[in-house]
């Protein structure tokens, strides 16, 4: 079992491929390519960590859930309303999580945490809402697809370019 963090799927949403400049000719090619990436990734048993800002519509959170491979969790974003929240299909839903991954502590918001608990113990801050476009902090780490080529990814994916971190990579691939 793999896990991945991904957020700011936007599924069904026309207007993050113009405010995003996503190179999607429609919605349903953007929905089409998300899904394909995703479960190209993503394993039937793995678990992926979506840290928000799901969908435009809350009704089309289950159909689109059941197409995803994994076992989901939600953490809320702020396009995340009562209904996509309440949708079948999620393991989890919460505004905050914190896990421990390879002895390593990573703190996940949808929102980028100017600071975080552990962030000076060599913690991780797993986010999105900013799209790839906020110049992170040490060991802060956007998973939105547009920052991730439109795919969830692994921590230790993320990671691997800051070795500057110490051996975390190694602990977290491991």
């Amino acid at each position: 079992m793999a896990l991945f963090f991904t957020a700011d799927t936007h599924f069904g949403d026309h207007r993050t491929i113009n405010i995003h400049r996503r190179p999607f000719a429609s919605v349903a090619a953007m929905d089409a390519a998300l899904i394909a990436a995703w479960n190209a990734a993503v394993g039937h048993e793995d678990e992926v960590w979506h840290l928000g800002d799901v969908v435009r519509r809350a009704a089309d959170v289950a159909p689109l859930l059941a197409r995803l491979n994994g076992v989901k969790h939600l953490v809320l974003g702020n396009n995340d309303d009562a209904g996509a929240m309440a949708a079948a299909g999620w393991a989890s839903v919460q505004h905050y999580a914190e896990l421990t991954v390879g002895g390593t502590l990573v703190v996940l918001c949808h929102y980028p945490l100017r600071s975080w608990n552990g962030q000076h113990r060599r913690s991780i801050n797993l986010h999105g809402h900013s799209h790839g476009r906020l110049k992170p902090l040490l060991r802060q780490h956007d998973v939105g697809v547009d920052a991730r080529d439109y795919r969830p990814a692994t921590l230790a994916e993320m990671i691997a370019p800051e070795r500057r971190v110490g051996d975390v990579a190694e602990r977290i691939a491991s």
